[in-house]
């Protein structure tokens, strides 16, 4: 296909395309461009009206009547939609109007959701095995206030419980956050569990800092 006669739209699907990291390949089958107009609108040397407007027929959309009103809303509402059902919806709705419109709809469909449909949630499934992982952290209770002697008792709870069997230990911490105060709750859980497991992890990165902020004191 000459750069000369590259419709606007192509244009703009060719850049969408690229700037999400589709190859200049890729991006010019998407478009329905040659991979060498491609390169010419990278390089600034596609000047499809040479700063006039054009005269010549360009290439018509295929599904400039259907696209933005019809077939783009469904994949809106329902982004799962492959190709061939919106196909076989316009060849049932318009009879001999769409019947080589198949590959069109196609890249036309692998482009949009490439560049407009939502990004999928990634999800890791967390599966804990029995003894493996114990969990430490410091809690605070919200919207309690404790008092000793009138006095307001400050205070933090250190909280450990096995990732699989779900027990926990809990005990009251004087004060704050602090290496001695994680490494006492922890052999204290351990003793009342009765066992260790293998890995141990712990979230309170305000203890190792306090800890090593006393260290050559």
């Amino acid at each position: 296909m000459s750069g000369k006669h590259i419709h606007p739209h192509q244009i703009q699907s060719y850049m969408k395309g690229r700037a999400i990291g589709h190859t200049q390949q890729e991006s010019a089958q998407v478009a329905n461009i040659s991979e060498r107009s491609g390169r010419r609108i990278e390089t600034g040397e596609h000047q499809p009206q040479g700063g006039e407007k054009r005269k010549g027929r360009t290439r018509p959309d295929p599904l400039s009547g259907v696209w933005d009103n019809e077939l783009e809303p469904m994949l809106v509402k329902e982004p799962k939609l492959e190709p061939t059902t919106l196909y076989e919806y316009l060849i049932e709705k318009y009879p001999g109007q769409y019947q080589k419109c198949l590959r069109t709809i196609q890249r036309r469909v692998h482009h949009w959701k490439a560049t407009e449909d939502k990004p999928k949630e990634v999800m890791f499934p967390m599966v804990h095995a029995p003894g493996v992982m114990g969990l430490s952290d410091f809690t605070q209770l919200k919207n309690i206030t404790i008092t000793i002697g009138g006095q307001e008792f400050k205070h933090l709870l250190y909280h450990y419980r096995l990732a699989y069997s779900g027990w926990q230990y809990v005990e009251i911490v004087q004060g704050g956050e602090s290496f001695i105060s994680l490494s006492q709750g922890l052999q204290n859980a351990l003793s009342a569990s009765g066992r260790s497991p293998q890995e141990h992890r712990s979230d309170s990165l305000s203890a190792a800092y306090k800890n090593s902020a006393h260290v050559g004191k």
